[in-house]
């Protein structure tokens, strides 16, 4: 009598899982999504799971190299073979013709836009120069409203989309340790708020992603990676894939920091201004 090995039967939890995950990456086997600042660690941890999801990607970023790095891997990886385009946020001029050959690589249509560009420096720096103070505002607020409202026509156009833009806690309330990166942020928040309400009955969906600290290349040296307030870019990334899956409207990553922005909202500004944040 011959006897057949079966391995572990799955719990029902795990199959319901399983079958959930696979729905999903049905569901997103096919679209066609548009990051603007691959290069950067929020966006390549959220690259990846993009990818793993079956999306077809078009990787935008100042760095060619870089840019190409992550197409590479992606290739090996996933099995996923990325479009590449290089631009640069500060050229004003030059963001309507970025935009049209990203739009060329998705040929049915845009589905989804990752705004995970920006630049960030320390304030004593750009109040001594205010060319990094400009380049602060440029980059955070004004490339990323064009290349926002550029894409939102297209994706009105054709009735459906979501966006991403990746803002931050410091656009909440402006502190005196980053001013001006916080009123860029603040900016781009208020522009993301403007915009999800005018775009959802176009049927576009918007979403504001406020990381709190992450340990990235922007941050490296000014944050421990090692504190329990500093997240990975894979845990952001982690909350933002789930975000944009469930439509979120805002995020708040990782989740504490809603709680700890909240409690900075509410103390008086005479209490305020006078304390070192």
């Amino acid at each position: 009598m011959s006897t057949v090995e079966s391995g572990p039967i799955a719990s029902p939890g795990t199959a319901a899982a399983a079958e959930s995950a696979s729905r999903e990456r049905a569901r997103s086997a096919g679209e066609s999504v548009l990051v603007v600042g691959a290069t950067s660690g929020i966006a390549r941890a959220v690259v990846d799971r993009l990818a793993a999801r079956g999306c077809k990607l078009i990787l935008a970023a100042r760095d060619r190299d870089e840019v190409t790095r992550i197409r590479q891997d992606l290739r090996i990886r996933h099995g996923v073979d990325a479009c590449v385009e290089v631009f640069d946020a500060a050229d004003a001029a030059e963001l309507g013709h970025f935009v049209g050959r990203c739009l060329k690589h998705a040929p049915d249509g845009l589905d989804g836009l990752v705004l995970a560009h920006g630049f960030m420096c320390d304030q004593e720096d750009a109040e001594r120069d205010a060319a990094l103070a400009r380049r602060m505002l440029v980059v955070n607020l004004e490339s990323a409203t064009a290349i926002l409202l550029h894409v939102a026509e297209h994706m009105v156009a054709n009735g459906r989309g979501w966006i991403a833009g990746i803002s931050s806690v410091a656009g909440d309330r402006g502190r005196g340790s980053n001013a001006i990166y916080g009123a860029s942020k603040a900016g781009f928040t208020a522009l993301l708020s403007g915009m999800r309400a005018r775009l959802r009955p176009r049927g576009v969906h918007v979403l504001t992603v406020k990381p709190g600290f992450v340990a990235t290349a922007m941050t490296a040296g000014t944050l421990d990676p090692d504190s329990p307030m500093v997240a990975s870019p894979e845990t952001v990334a982690r909350d933002i894939d789930r975000a944009i899956r469930r439509r979120r409207d805002v995020l708040y990553t990782p989740w504490f920091w809603r709680w700890i922005m909240m409690v900075i909202r509410l103390i008086p500004e005479p209490i305020f201004k006078r304390l070192s944040i």
